[in-house]
């Protein structure tokens, strides 16, 4: 049986650029994520700018009266979404390091760094 041309595979990078509260982007972009991962594509994601606080440890959503969706992060290894990059800029521009994250399989870059990571993907999703 040949392969249909809709399931290969493709090089998918997901950024993340938005606080995670008061926009969806986020959410959705992690649902997202979610489901690509059902049709086995190669998929990674990029948090830079303030997508960075995504990733915060112990975000605490009730005195904004939203459930907060942080916790699924951890579910992405399941998922086999193993490639999460953290642009070390953007830390370092909101006063955060390494151990304010999450503990999830975090690879951290610099801006060359993640431009090079950028330009191998065959498809970019930003959210």
């Amino acid at each position: 049986m040949e392969e249909d041309e809709d399931m290969i595979q493709k090089k998918m990078m997901f950024v993340m650029r938005k606080a995670p509260h008061g926009s969806i982007y986020p959410y959705e972009g992690l649902e997202v994520v979610l489901i690509t991962a059902a049709y086995d594509q190669d998929i990674s994601m990029l948090f830079i700018d303030d997508g960075v606080y995504s990733l915060k440890n112990e975000q605490n959503t009730e005195g904004i009266g939203i459930k907060g969706f942080m916790k699924t992060y951890f579910a992405l290894e399941d998922y086999e979404v193993e490639k999460l990059y953290v642009d070390n800029q953007s830390l370092k521009d909101r006063g955060l390091s390494k151990k304010d994250l999450i503990d999830v399989n975090l690879q951290y870059f610099n801006r060359d760094e993640i431009k090079k990571l950028m330009d191998e993907q065959e498809i970019l999703f930003p959210f």
